[in-house]
Protein backbone atom coordinates (compact mmCIF):
# COMPACT_ATOMS: atom_id res chain seq x y z
CA UNK A 1 0.00 0.00 0.00
CA UNK A 2 1.40 3.40 -0.98
CA UNK A 3 2.08 5.77 1.84
CA UNK A 4 0.58 9.25 1.47
CA UNK A 5 3.26 11.79 0.58
CA UNK A 6 1.96 14.44 2.98
CA UNK A 7 2.10 11.88 5.81
CA UNK A 8 5.68 11.06 4.82
CA UNK A 9 6.56 14.73 4.98
CA UNK A 10 5.05 15.11 8.45
CA UNK A 11 6.85 11.98 9.67
CA UNK A 12 10.10 13.31 8.23
CA UNK A 13 9.69 16.68 9.93
CA UNK A 14 9.00 15.03 13.29
CA UNK A 15 12.07 12.84 12.90
CA UNK A 16 14.23 15.82 11.92
CA UNK A 17 13.00 17.80 14.92
CA UNK A 18 13.84 15.14 17.50
CA UNK A 19 17.10 14.19 15.72
CA UNK A 20 18.20 17.83 15.88
CA UNK A 21 17.25 18.07 19.57
CA UNK A 22 19.28 14.92 20.30
CA UNK A 23 22.26 16.25 18.34
CA UNK A 24 22.30 13.63 15.59
CA UNK A 25 21.99 16.14 12.76
CA UNK A 26 22.97 19.78 12.44
CA UNK A 27 20.67 22.74 11.98
CA UNK A 28 21.18 22.91 8.22
CA UNK A 29 20.22 19.27 7.69
CA UNK A 30 17.19 19.62 9.95
CA UNK A 31 16.10 22.78 8.14
CA UNK A 32 16.47 21.07 4.78
CA UNK A 33 14.16 18.27 5.91
CA UNK A 34 11.74 20.69 7.54
CA UNK A 35 11.51 22.68 4.30
CA UNK A 36 10.26 19.67 2.32
CA UNK A 37 7.17 20.78 0.45
CA UNK A 38 4.01 18.71 1.01
CA UNK A 39 1.86 20.81 -1.34
CA UNK A 40 0.29 19.20 -4.41
CA UNK A 41 -2.48 19.93 -6.92
CA UNK A 42 -4.77 17.74 -4.86
CA UNK A 43 -4.49 20.15 -1.90
CA UNK A 44 -5.52 23.24 -3.87
CA UNK A 45 -9.31 22.95 -3.86
CA UNK A 46 -11.89 21.20 -1.75
CA UNK A 47 -13.39 18.46 -3.88
CA UNK A 48 -15.45 15.30 -3.52
CA UNK A 49 -12.86 12.84 -4.84
CA UNK A 50 -12.62 13.92 -8.48
CA UNK A 51 -10.81 17.16 -9.00
CA UNK A 52 -10.24 19.31 -12.09
CA UNK A 53 -7.05 19.40 -14.10
CA UNK A 54 -5.07 22.49 -13.04
CA UNK A 55 -3.37 24.21 -15.97
CA UNK A 56 -1.26 27.35 -15.77
CA UNK A 57 0.19 29.76 -18.34
CA UNK A 58 3.75 30.65 -17.40
CA UNK A 59 6.32 32.79 -19.13
CA UNK A 60 8.24 36.03 -19.26
CA UNK A 61 7.07 39.58 -19.59
CA UNK A 62 5.24 40.50 -22.77
CA UNK A 63 4.95 37.02 -24.32
CA UNK A 64 1.13 37.15 -24.31
CA UNK A 65 0.08 34.77 -21.52
CA UNK A 66 -2.85 36.94 -20.44
CA UNK A 67 -3.94 37.41 -24.04
CA UNK A 68 -4.10 33.64 -24.50
CA UNK A 69 -6.29 33.25 -21.42
CA UNK A 70 -8.55 36.08 -22.58
CA UNK A 71 -8.83 34.41 -25.97
CA UNK A 72 -9.76 31.15 -24.27
CA UNK A 73 -12.44 32.89 -22.18
CA UNK A 74 -13.71 34.95 -25.08
CA UNK A 75 -13.47 38.09 -22.97
CA UNK A 76 -10.91 40.19 -21.07
CA UNK A 77 -10.62 38.38 -17.74
CA UNK A 78 -6.85 38.83 -17.35
CA UNK A 79 -5.33 42.29 -17.63
CA UNK A 80 -3.32 42.63 -20.80
CA UNK A 81 -2.33 45.37 -23.16
CA UNK A 82 0.13 48.12 -23.83
CA UNK A 83 -0.74 50.08 -20.70
CA UNK A 84 0.10 47.15 -18.44
CA UNK A 85 2.39 44.62 -20.16
CA UNK A 86 3.55 43.04 -16.88
CA UNK A 87 1.23 40.61 -15.06
CA UNK A 88 1.35 41.14 -11.31
CA UNK A 89 -1.59 39.03 -10.20
CA UNK A 90 -2.87 35.48 -10.48
CA UNK A 91 -6.02 35.04 -12.55
CA UNK A 92 -8.20 31.93 -12.19
CA UNK A 93 -10.69 30.92 -14.88
CA UNK A 94 -12.91 28.02 -13.86
CA UNK A 95 -16.35 26.46 -14.03
CA UNK A 96 -18.84 27.84 -11.53
CA UNK A 97 -19.12 24.40 -9.85
CA UNK A 98 -15.49 24.50 -8.68
CA UNK A 99 -15.29 25.86 -5.12
CA UNK A 100 -12.39 28.18 -4.48
CA UNK A 101 -13.55 29.81 -1.27
CA UNK A 102 -10.96 28.04 0.85
CA UNK A 103 -7.57 28.14 -0.82
CA UNK A 104 -4.42 27.32 1.17
CA UNK A 105 -3.46 30.15 3.52
CA UNK A 106 -0.28 30.98 1.59
CA UNK A 107 -2.46 31.76 -1.47
CA UNK A 108 -4.73 34.59 -0.23
CA UNK A 109 -7.82 35.31 -2.27
CA UNK A 110 -7.08 39.03 -2.02
CA UNK A 111 -4.20 38.58 -4.47
CA UNK A 112 -6.20 36.45 -6.91
CA UNK A 113 -8.57 37.52 -9.65
CA UNK A 114 -11.24 34.96 -10.52
CA UNK A 115 -13.59 34.50 -13.43
CA UNK A 116 -16.26 31.82 -13.84
CA UNK A 117 -17.88 30.23 -16.87
CA UNK A 118 -20.72 27.82 -17.65
CA UNK A 119 -19.09 25.87 -20.46
CA UNK A 120 -19.57 22.19 -19.58
CA UNK A 121 -16.83 21.11 -21.99
CA UNK A 122 -14.32 23.01 -19.85
CA UNK A 123 -15.80 21.95 -16.52
CA UNK A 124 -12.87 19.75 -15.54
CA UNK A 125 -10.13 22.31 -16.19
CA UNK A 126 -8.99 25.23 -14.03
CA UNK A 127 -6.99 27.75 -16.04
CA UNK A 128 -4.48 30.01 -14.29
CA UNK A 129 -2.61 33.00 -15.60
CA UNK A 130 0.65 33.29 -13.60
CA UNK A 131 2.58 36.53 -12.96
CA UNK A 132 5.64 37.25 -15.07
CA UNK A 133 8.43 35.21 -13.57
CA UNK A 134 11.19 37.40 -14.98
CA UNK A 135 9.79 40.61 -13.48
CA UNK A 136 12.03 42.71 -11.26
CA UNK A 137 9.29 42.64 -8.64
CA UNK A 138 10.11 39.92 -6.10
CA UNK A 139 6.42 39.50 -5.23
CA UNK A 140 5.82 38.13 -8.74
CA UNK A 141 8.47 35.46 -8.35
CA UNK A 142 7.17 34.62 -4.87
CA UNK A 143 3.63 34.12 -6.18
CA UNK A 144 4.85 31.84 -8.97
CA UNK A 145 6.84 29.69 -6.55
CA UNK A 146 3.87 29.43 -4.20
CA UNK A 147 1.54 28.28 -6.99
CA UNK A 148 3.87 25.87 -8.81
CA UNK A 149 3.39 22.86 -6.45
CA UNK A 150 -0.37 23.02 -7.15
CA UNK A 151 -0.11 22.83 -10.94
CA UNK A 152 -0.65 19.70 -13.08
CA UNK A 153 0.18 21.08 -16.53
CA UNK A 154 2.40 24.08 -17.19
CA UNK A 155 1.97 25.85 -20.50
CA UNK A 156 5.30 27.52 -21.10
CA UNK A 157 4.63 30.56 -23.30
CA UNK A 158 7.43 32.24 -25.22
CA UNK A 159 7.67 34.70 -28.10
CA UNK A 160 10.02 34.61 -31.06
CA UNK A 161 12.06 37.36 -29.45
CA UNK A 162 12.13 35.84 -25.93
CA UNK A 163 12.20 32.05 -26.27
CA UNK A 164 15.69 31.97 -24.72
CA UNK A 165 14.62 33.72 -21.51
CA UNK A 166 17.22 32.74 -18.92
CA UNK A 167 15.17 33.13 -15.72
CA UNK A 168 12.16 31.18 -16.92
CA UNK A 169 14.49 28.61 -18.47
CA UNK A 170 16.19 27.94 -15.11
CA UNK A 171 12.76 27.41 -13.58
CA UNK A 172 11.89 24.90 -16.31
CA UNK A 173 15.06 22.93 -15.59
CA UNK A 174 14.38 22.96 -11.84
CA UNK A 175 10.69 22.01 -12.10
CA UNK A 176 10.83 19.92 -15.25
CA UNK A 177 10.19 16.50 -13.76
CA UNK A 178 7.30 17.50 -11.51
CA UNK A 179 4.78 18.63 -14.13
CA UNK A 180 3.49 17.91 -17.55
CA UNK A 181 4.60 20.57 -20.04
CA UNK A 182 3.12 22.12 -23.13
CA UNK A 183 4.95 24.81 -25.03
CA UNK A 184 3.45 27.73 -26.88
CA UNK A 185 5.43 29.83 -29.32
CA UNK A 186 3.11 32.83 -29.25
CA UNK A 187 3.07 35.82 -31.56
CA UNK A 188 4.02 33.43 -34.33
CA UNK A 189 2.91 35.96 -36.91
CA UNK A 190 6.30 37.56 -36.20
CA UNK A 191 8.22 34.27 -35.94
CA UNK A 192 10.51 32.35 -38.22
CA UNK A 193 11.03 28.62 -38.77
CA UNK A 194 14.65 28.86 -37.58
CA UNK A 195 13.45 30.20 -34.24
CA UNK A 196 10.99 27.32 -33.90
CA UNK A 197 13.71 24.75 -34.63
CA UNK A 198 16.12 26.39 -32.24
CA UNK A 199 13.48 26.45 -29.52
CA UNK A 200 12.77 22.76 -30.11
CA UNK A 201 16.49 22.04 -29.90
CA UNK A 202 16.75 23.84 -26.59
CA UNK A 203 13.85 21.80 -25.21
CA UNK A 204 15.58 18.63 -26.34
CA UNK A 205 18.62 19.59 -24.29
CA UNK A 206 16.32 20.14 -21.30
CA UNK A 207 15.06 16.55 -21.56
CA UNK A 208 12.06 16.69 -23.90
CA UNK A 209 12.72 14.20 -26.68
CA UNK A 210 9.64 15.22 -28.67
CA UNK A 211 8.12 18.31 -27.05
CA UNK A 212 4.56 19.38 -27.82
CA UNK A 213 4.83 22.90 -29.23
CA UNK A 214 1.93 25.02 -30.43
CA UNK A 215 2.37 28.07 -32.63
CA UNK A 216 -0.21 30.70 -31.79
CA UNK A 217 -0.90 34.33 -32.54
CA UNK A 218 -2.83 36.89 -30.57
CA UNK A 219 -4.61 37.96 -33.73
CA UNK A 220 -7.19 35.37 -34.70
CA UNK A 221 -7.72 34.03 -38.20
CA UNK A 222 -4.09 33.28 -39.07
CA UNK A 223 -3.65 30.04 -40.97
CA UNK A 224 -0.70 28.86 -38.86
CA UNK A 225 -2.47 29.46 -35.57
CA UNK A 226 -2.73 26.28 -33.42
CA UNK A 227 -4.69 27.68 -30.50
CA UNK A 228 -7.57 25.28 -31.15
CA UNK A 229 -5.20 22.33 -31.02
CA UNK A 230 -3.86 23.62 -27.68
CA UNK A 231 -7.35 23.81 -26.21
CA UNK A 232 -8.22 20.38 -27.60
CA UNK A 233 -5.09 18.85 -26.10
CA UNK A 234 -5.89 20.27 -22.68
CA UNK A 235 -9.43 18.95 -22.91
CA UNK A 236 -8.10 15.47 -23.73
CA UNK A 237 -5.99 15.55 -20.59
CA UNK A 238 -8.89 16.54 -18.32
CA UNK A 239 -9.92 12.98 -17.49
CA UNK A 240 -9.88 11.29 -14.11
CA UNK A 241 -7.39 8.67 -15.35
CA UNK A 242 -4.82 11.16 -16.62
CA UNK A 243 -5.24 13.42 -13.59
CA UNK A 244 -4.58 10.37 -11.38
CA UNK A 245 -1.53 9.47 -13.48
CA UNK A 246 -0.12 12.98 -13.19
CA UNK A 247 -0.83 13.02 -9.48
CA UNK A 248 0.82 9.65 -8.88
CA UNK A 249 3.83 10.57 -10.97
CA UNK A 250 4.31 13.90 -9.21
CA UNK A 251 3.93 12.21 -5.83
CA UNK A 252 6.46 9.51 -6.68
CA UNK A 253 8.98 12.06 -7.96
CA UNK A 254 8.64 13.96 -4.69
CA UNK A 255 9.01 10.71 -2.77
CA UNK A 256 12.19 9.92 -4.70
CA UNK A 257 13.54 13.39 -3.94
CA UNK A 258 12.62 12.98 -0.28
CA UNK A 259 14.24 9.55 -0.25
CA UNK A 260 17.47 10.97 -1.68
CA UNK A 261 17.38 13.78 0.86
CA UNK A 262 16.89 11.29 3.70
CA UNK A 263 19.71 9.09 2.42
CA UNK A 264 22.03 12.08 2.34
CA UNK A 265 20.99 12.94 5.89
CA UNK A 266 21.58 9.34 6.93
CA UNK A 267 25.25 9.72 6.03
CA UNK A 268 25.51 12.41 8.72
CA UNK A 269 24.55 9.85 11.37
CA UNK A 270 27.69 7.80 10.90
CA UNK A 271 27.96 4.10 10.13
CA UNK A 272 27.37 1.18 12.45
CA UNK A 273 30.92 0.00 11.73
CA UNK A 274 32.26 3.29 13.11
CA UNK A 275 30.20 2.88 16.29
CA UNK A 276 31.55 -0.63 16.74
CA UNK A 277 35.06 0.82 16.83
CA UNK A 278 34.26 3.17 19.72
CA UNK A 279 34.77 0.72 22.64
CA UNK A 280 38.19 -0.33 21.41
CA UNK A 281 39.06 3.27 20.63
CA UNK A 282 38.16 4.33 24.18
CA UNK A 283 39.95 1.46 25.90
CA UNK A 284 43.13 2.21 24.01
CA UNK A 285 42.82 5.85 25.07
CA UNK A 286 41.99 4.87 28.67
CA UNK A 287 45.01 2.56 28.99
CA UNK A 288 47.33 5.43 28.22
CA UNK A 289 45.47 7.77 30.56
CA UNK A 290 45.45 5.18 33.36
CA UNK A 291 49.24 4.90 33.23
CA UNK A 292 49.57 8.66 33.53
CA UNK A 293 47.07 8.83 36.40
CA UNK A 294 48.71 6.02 38.35
CA UNK A 295 52.11 7.67 38.00
CA UNK A 296 50.72 11.00 39.07
CA UNK A 297 48.82 9.50 42.02
CA UNK A 298 51.92 7.88 43.61
CA UNK A 299 52.83 10.78 45.87
CA UNK A 300 49.25 11.89 46.74
CA UNK A 301 48.37 8.31 47.68
CA UNK A 302 51.33 8.08 50.06
CA UNK A 303 50.35 11.34 51.71
CA UNK A 304 46.74 10.27 51.94
CA UNK A 305 47.72 6.87 53.38
CA UNK A 306 49.74 8.60 56.11
CA UNK A 307 46.77 10.85 56.81
CA UNK A 308 44.42 7.89 57.11
CA UNK A 309 46.87 6.03 59.36
CA UNK A 310 47.18 9.04 61.70
CA UNK A 311 43.39 9.33 61.95
CA UNK A 312 42.49 5.64 61.76
CA UNK A 313 40.77 5.59 65.13
CA UNK A 314 38.68 8.65 64.30
CA UNK A 315 37.88 7.34 60.84
CA UNK A 316 36.60 3.99 62.12
CA UNK A 317 35.07 4.90 65.47
CA UNK A 318 33.94 8.54 65.43
CA UNK A 319 31.51 9.45 62.62
CA UNK A 320 31.90 13.21 63.13
CA UNK A 321 35.67 12.98 63.12
CA UNK A 322 35.52 10.59 60.17
CA UNK A 323 33.56 13.15 58.17
CA UNK A 324 36.14 15.79 58.98
CA UNK A 325 38.95 13.41 58.09
CA UNK A 326 37.39 12.48 54.75
CA UNK A 327 36.77 16.12 53.93
CA UNK A 328 40.33 17.03 54.76
CA UNK A 329 41.68 14.22 52.64
CA UNK A 330 39.28 14.68 49.74
CA UNK A 331 41.35 17.10 47.75
CA UNK A 332 44.51 15.07 48.18
CA UNK A 333 43.82 12.45 45.49
CA UNK A 334 41.46 13.80 42.77
CA UNK A 335 42.86 17.25 42.25
CA UNK A 336 42.88 19.66 39.32
CA UNK A 337 45.71 17.76 37.67
CA UNK A 338 43.79 14.47 37.73
CA UNK A 339 40.62 16.16 36.54
CA UNK A 340 42.49 17.77 33.66
CA UNK A 341 43.98 14.41 32.60
CA UNK A 342 40.57 12.77 32.66
CA UNK A 343 38.99 15.62 30.69
CA UNK A 344 41.81 15.43 28.16
CA UNK A 345 41.17 11.71 27.71
CA UNK A 346 37.46 12.30 27.07
CA UNK A 347 38.13 15.23 24.72
CA UNK A 348 40.64 13.25 22.68
CA UNK A 349 38.20 10.35 22.51
CA UNK A 350 35.47 12.66 21.20
CA UNK A 351 37.87 14.07 18.59
CA UNK A 352 38.76 10.56 17.41
CA UNK A 353 35.06 9.68 17.25
CA UNK A 354 34.44 12.79 15.14
CA UNK A 355 37.19 11.68 12.74
CA UNK A 356 35.28 8.42 12.28
CA UNK A 357 32.30 10.44 11.03
CA UNK A 358 30.22 9.92 14.17
CA UNK A 359 27.95 12.75 15.42
CA UNK A 360 29.65 13.78 18.66
CA UNK A 361 26.90 15.85 20.26
CA UNK A 362 25.04 12.82 21.70
CA UNK A 363 28.37 11.40 22.87
CA UNK A 364 29.30 14.67 24.57
CA UNK A 365 25.95 14.77 26.36
CA UNK A 366 26.48 11.26 27.70
CA UNK A 367 30.04 11.98 28.83
CA UNK A 368 29.34 15.39 30.37
CA UNK A 369 27.63 13.83 33.39
CA UNK A 370 30.60 11.50 33.87
CA UNK A 371 32.98 14.44 34.17
CA UNK A 372 31.10 15.47 37.32
CA UNK A 373 30.78 11.91 38.64
CA UNK A 374 34.47 11.02 38.29
CA UNK A 375 35.68 12.81 41.50
CA UNK A 376 32.87 11.23 43.50
CA UNK A 377 33.63 7.76 42.15
CA UNK A 378 37.35 8.04 42.94
CA UNK A 379 36.67 9.48 46.39
CA UNK A 380 34.04 6.90 47.30
CA UNK A 381 36.04 3.91 46.11
CA UNK A 382 39.34 5.01 47.65
CA UNK A 383 37.73 5.82 51.01
CA UNK A 384 35.80 2.55 51.09
CA UNK A 385 38.90 0.51 50.29
CA UNK A 386 40.94 2.45 52.89
CA UNK A 387 38.32 1.79 55.58
CA UNK A 388 38.28 -1.89 54.73
CA UNK A 389 42.07 -2.06 54.76
CA UNK A 390 42.28 -0.28 58.14
CA UNK A 391 39.58 -2.51 59.58
CA UNK A 392 41.49 -5.61 58.42
CA UNK A 393 45.18 -4.64 58.28
CA UNK A 394 47.71 -7.00 56.73
CA UNK A 395 47.06 -9.90 54.43
CA UNK A 396 45.12 -13.07 55.28
CA UNK A 397 48.23 -15.11 56.23
CA UNK A 398 49.52 -12.30 58.40
CA UNK A 399 46.18 -11.90 60.15
CA UNK A 400 45.96 -15.66 60.69
CA UNK A 401 49.40 -15.80 62.25
CA UNK A 402 48.65 -12.86 64.56
CA UNK A 403 45.43 -14.50 65.64
CA UNK A 404 47.44 -17.62 66.49
CA UNK A 405 49.90 -15.53 68.51
CA UNK A 406 47.06 -13.92 70.45
CA UNK A 407 45.80 -17.37 71.27
CA UNK A 408 49.29 -18.41 72.33
CA UNK A 409 49.54 -15.27 74.47
CA UNK A 410 46.69 -16.70 76.55
CA UNK A 411 47.22 -20.45 76.33
CA UNK A 412 51.00 -20.66 76.87
CA UNK A 413 51.09 -18.69 80.16
CA UNK A 414 48.09 -20.65 81.42
CA UNK A 415 49.77 -23.92 80.48
CA UNK A 416 52.97 -22.83 82.24
CA UNK A 417 51.02 -21.82 85.35
CA UNK A 418 49.20 -25.14 85.36
CA UNK A 419 52.45 -27.03 85.03
CA UNK A 420 54.06 -25.02 87.85
CA UNK A 421 51.01 -25.56 90.05
CA UNK A 422 51.09 -29.25 89.37
CA UNK A 423 54.75 -29.41 90.30
CA UNK A 424 54.09 -27.47 93.49
CA UNK A 425 51.30 -29.83 94.48
CA UNK A 426 53.26 -33.00 93.65
CA UNK A 427 56.37 -31.64 95.37
CA UNK A 428 54.42 -30.81 98.49
CA UNK A 429 52.68 -34.15 98.48
CA UNK A 430 55.85 -36.20 98.03
CA UNK A 431 57.84 -34.12 100.54
CA UNK A 432 55.71 -35.57 103.41
CA UNK A 433 56.34 -39.11 102.30
CA UNK A 434 60.04 -38.93 101.58
CA UNK A 435 62.98 -37.05 102.81
CA UNK A 436 63.30 -35.15 99.54
CA UNK A 437 63.52 -31.40 100.09
CA UNK A 438 60.52 -29.34 99.05
CA UNK A 439 61.13 -27.73 95.54
CA UNK A 440 63.49 -24.95 96.58
CA UNK A 441 64.56 -21.56 95.34
CA UNK A 442 65.77 -22.77 91.96
CA UNK A 443 62.37 -24.14 91.13
CA UNK A 444 60.71 -20.87 92.06
CA UNK A 445 63.06 -18.89 89.84
CA UNK A 446 62.78 -21.30 86.92
CA UNK A 447 59.02 -21.55 87.14
CA UNK A 448 58.69 -17.75 87.23
CA UNK A 449 60.94 -17.46 84.21
CA UNK A 450 58.91 -20.11 82.38
CA UNK A 451 55.67 -18.27 83.01
CA UNK A 452 57.22 -14.96 81.98
CA UNK A 453 58.71 -16.40 78.81
CA UNK A 454 55.44 -18.06 77.73
CA UNK A 455 53.66 -14.73 78.07
CA UNK A 456 56.32 -12.33 76.84
CA UNK A 457 57.21 -14.26 73.71
CA UNK A 458 53.75 -14.02 72.06
CA UNK A 459 53.42 -10.45 73.36
CA UNK A 460 56.73 -9.46 71.78
CA UNK A 461 55.86 -11.19 68.49
CA UNK A 462 52.45 -9.47 68.36
CA UNK A 463 54.03 -6.10 69.01
CA UNK A 464 56.77 -6.50 66.46
CA UNK A 465 54.56 -8.03 63.75
CA UNK A 466 51.69 -5.58 64.20
CA UNK A 467 50.56 -4.49 60.67
CA UNK A 468 51.44 -0.97 59.60
CA UNK A 469 48.30 1.15 59.32
CA UNK A 470 50.02 3.34 56.78
CA UNK A 471 50.90 0.39 54.58
CA UNK A 472 47.39 -0.98 54.98
CA UNK A 473 45.88 2.36 54.04
CA UNK A 474 48.27 2.60 51.09
CA UNK A 475 47.27 -0.83 49.90
CA UNK A 476 43.60 0.03 50.33
CA UNK A 477 43.95 3.31 48.48
CA UNK A 478 45.70 1.61 45.57
CA UNK A 479 42.96 -1.01 45.46
CA UNK A 480 40.28 1.68 45.64
CA UNK A 481 41.96 3.64 42.88
CA UNK A 482 42.04 0.53 40.71
CA UNK A 483 38.34 -0.05 41.38
CA UNK A 484 37.58 3.58 40.54
CA UNK A 485 39.53 3.37 37.28
CA UNK A 486 37.61 0.23 36.32
CA UNK A 487 34.33 1.92 37.22
CA UNK A 488 35.16 4.99 35.13
CA UNK A 489 36.05 2.71 32.24
CA UNK A 490 32.76 0.90 32.66
CA UNK A 491 30.82 4.16 32.86
CA UNK A 492 32.31 5.36 29.56
CA UNK A 493 31.65 2.02 27.89
CA UNK A 494 28.06 2.18 29.16
CA UNK A 495 27.73 5.70 27.73
CA UNK A 496 29.09 4.43 24.40
CA UNK A 497 26.60 1.58 24.46
CA UNK A 498 23.73 3.99 25.17
CA UNK A 499 24.80 6.25 22.32
CA UNK A 500 25.11 3.22 20.04
CA UNK A 501 21.60 2.06 20.95
CA UNK A 502 20.16 5.50 20.31
CA UNK A 503 22.04 5.66 17.03
CA UNK A 504 20.51 2.33 16.06
CA UNK A 505 17.07 3.70 16.91
CA UNK A 506 17.64 6.83 14.82
CA UNK A 507 18.92 4.89 11.80
CA UNK A 508 16.09 2.39 12.13
CA UNK A 509 13.50 5.17 12.17
CA UNK A 510 15.18 6.85 9.21
CA UNK A 511 15.37 3.56 7.31
CA UNK A 512 11.66 3.08 7.98
CA UNK A 513 10.81 6.43 6.41
CA UNK A 514 13.08 5.69 3.44
CA UNK A 515 11.39 2.33 3.01
CA UNK A 516 7.98 4.02 3.00
CA UNK A 517 9.24 6.30 0.24
CA UNK A 518 10.03 3.19 -1.79
CA UNK A 519 6.67 1.48 -1.27
CA UNK A 520 5.02 1.31 -4.69
CA UNK A 521 8.05 3.28 -5.80
CA UNK A 522 7.35 2.65 -9.46
CA UNK A 523 6.01 5.51 -11.50
CA UNK A 524 2.63 4.87 -13.12
CA UNK A 525 2.87 3.28 -16.52
CA UNK A 526 2.39 5.82 -19.29
CA UNK A 527 2.42 4.55 -22.85
CA UNK A 528 5.42 5.90 -24.71
CA UNK A 529 3.40 6.75 -27.80
CA UNK A 530 0.71 8.63 -25.88
CA UNK A 531 0.51 12.46 -26.08
CA UNK A 532 1.06 12.63 -22.32
CA UNK A 533 4.43 10.89 -22.63
CA UNK A 534 5.68 13.71 -24.87
CA UNK A 535 4.84 16.22 -22.12
CA UNK A 536 6.99 14.58 -19.43
CA UNK A 537 10.68 14.45 -18.71
CA UNK A 538 11.94 10.95 -17.93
Amino acid sequence: MAYDYSSLVQTTKRWAEQALAAGWINTDAAQQLSDVDARSPDTLFNHDGSRPLIVAFMGGTGVGKSSLLNRLAGKAIARAGIERPTSREVTLYHHHSVAIKHLPEQLPLAQIKTAEHDNESRKHVVWIDMPDFDSTEQSNKHQVLEWLPHIDVLIYVVSPERYRDEKAWRLLLAEGGRHAWLFVLNQWDRGQTEQYEDFKLQLGKAGFADPVIFKTACAEGLQADEFGALESTISSLATGHIVAQLEQRSSQIKKDELKQNLQNTGRLLGSEAAFRQLPELWQDQWRRTTQVLQQGFSWPIQQLARHYADHAADLLNNPAAAKYTSTGAKSGLWDEWAEARFDDALDEFVINADQLGIPVSPLKKQLSALREKAPKIVQAQSELAARQALANPGNALHRGFLKFMRLCEIILPLAAICWVGYQVFIGYYTSNMTEVAYLGVDFAIHSSLLIAITWLTPFFILKKLKPSLEKSALRGLNKGLGNAINMLDGEVLLAIENVGNRHAEQTQQLAGIIELCSVNGRQPSIESDSPLARMLID
